[in-house]
């Protein structure tokens, strides 16, 4: 961190060493062996950078976890909340409130189809629950269709659906979950040779299971519309399309979770555009409002909407729509309007993102394969490049991770800030990075890179 652009605006760290000393004592981490991890005191952010106390400024490709779609500290978003804030705080959700009608409002304006009904949650694994439970009392039906590399959240539903090794220590193995296999070329569990190919067998494996767990028992296939955490796997053109039909052949909710995906990531404001799909459910969180306030929620279409018209719904939450999170939330639409942020997403996945990384790929032995749209990209990382061996085996820890470990510690000492999950590195950053800042961190990843080629044969 030795040039004056990774220099942050300012040094004190004896007050990083309070904060870490409170941290350590007092702070019990998500997803962490508290005595095995280390986090880094965060002094400031702005824009895509953040800084730490001791000076070093870090261009974040994570989006914090992919939800600062707008970049840090936006000036229209920290002043809407404060405006909020002196005006009305906080209300009971069960009360007509102009910050969370206009939320509501803005978001139904840009779900596609009859997505107009919007439910408000804390974030996206309470969207998922929420979800879940409209279908079941919707249809009738107890069981719920997830794909295996997924994620959708950490709450009891959410975590049984998700397809990844978060989900093993909690899986009680009974909440009416059915996991499917959805495509994935590169890594086909089809033996697929193209797209064309990789979609037809997907779909017919999902019909199939269907067919074997009983039509009748299912009540909703959830999906992530391009699955983030689990690898930025977008779905070859058809598949999306070919899940609506036989959703609808089956009368089974088709709902799409767009917790990461959402709100400009893909250049879209949701994935499900890129494959003119309309779900019956919608999930949605993180990029809504940038992350600035926890807000995520559900979109209903008009007929499961009809089915709570005169019914109660047996769900809420204390902090349902909440005046700061919906504050918020409209003034990020407003900025992503404005200043034309799902448009920029767009062009920096076609002409600045996706033509670099696929650069990347010719040069370094250890990319395999380069996946994404927008500013919602992975690199997946190998071994051998024939044998598409991954660089760490499947849920890597200690000396086993160590080429991911090496590939991380070189991105940061490059002043970059990397998300690496199991072999791969995603490039999510803000969807406002400039073109300049982009090229910067693309510049960190190419050297780092070189680190992970090491570990090739």
């Amino acid at each position: 961190m030795s040039s004056d652009a990774s220099r942050a605006p300012f040094a004190d760290p004896a007050a990083g060493a309070a904060v870490k000393a409170a941290d350590r004592a007092h702070v019990f981490h998500s997803w962490s062996a508290q005595g095995l991890i280390d986090p880094l005191a965060v002094a400031g952010a702005e824009g895509a950078y953040f800084w730490d106390y001791d000076g070093n400024r870090y261009l974040d490709f994570t989006s914090g976890l992919v939800f600062t779609n707008i970049g840090y500290q936006h000036p229209a978003v920290v002043a809407a909340i404060q405006e909020q804030a002196g005006r009305l705080a906080t209300f009971a959700p069960a009360f007509a409130v102009e910050a969370r009608s206009e939320a509501a409002r803005l978001i139904a304006e840009r779900t596609p189809g009859d997505l107009d009904k919007i439910f408000f949650t804390n974030g996206g694994a309470e969207a998922v629950e929420n979800a879940v439970r409209m279908a079941r009392l919707h249809t009738g039906r107890p069981k719920v269709f997830s794909a295996y590399r997924s994620y959708h959240g950490a709450t009891a539903t959410a975590i049984n659906l998700t397809g990844d090794p978060r989900r093993w220590p909690s899986d009680t193995g009974a909440a009416g979950v059915v996991r499917f296999w959805a495509p994935f070329l590169y890594r086909s569990p089809f033996y697929a040779r193209t797209e064309a190919e990789e979609c037809a067998r997907a779909l017919q494996h999902l019909e199939d299971t269907i067919a074997f767990e009983g039509p009748a028992t299912v009540a909703a296939v959830v999906l992530e519309t391009i699955p983030g955490t689990a690898g930025i796997m977008t779905p070859p053109p058809g598949y999306l399309a070919g899940v609506r039909e036989i959703c609808d052949r089956y009368g089974i909710v088709f709902v799409l979770d767009e917790v990461m995906a959402g709100f400009g990531r893909t250049g879209k404001w949701f994935a499900a555009e890129h494959h003119d799909v309309v779900p019956d459910l919608m999930t949605f969180a993180k990029g809504v409002n940038s992350g600035y306030v926890p807000l995520g929620g559900v979109a209903i279409n008009a007929e499961i909407a009809a089915t709570f018209e005169t019914r109660p719904y047996p769900g809420g939450l204390t902090y349902s729509g909440h005046p700061l999170a919906c504050a918020a939330a409209v003034a990020t639409i407003r900025v992503m309007e404005e200043e034309r942020v799902v448009e920029h997403a767009a062009h920096l996945g076609e002409h600045v993102i996706g033509p670099a990384l696929r650069d990347l790929a010719e040069r370094h032995p250890s990319v395999g394969e380069v996946r994404g749209t927008g500013a919602f990209w992975a690199l997946d990382l190998v071994r051998d490049r024939e044998t598409r061996e991954p660089l760490v085996p499947y849920n890597a820890t200690g000396e086993a991770n160590a080429p991911m470990a090496a590939f991380g510690a070189a991105c940061r000492k490059n002043g970059l800030w990397p998300f690496i999950n199991m072999n791969r590195t995603h490039v999510v950053p803000a969807c406002n990075i400039t073109e300049a800042e982009a090229k910067e961190g693309l510049a960190a990843l190419d050297a780092a890179l070189a680190v992970a080629d090491q570990h090739t044969v």
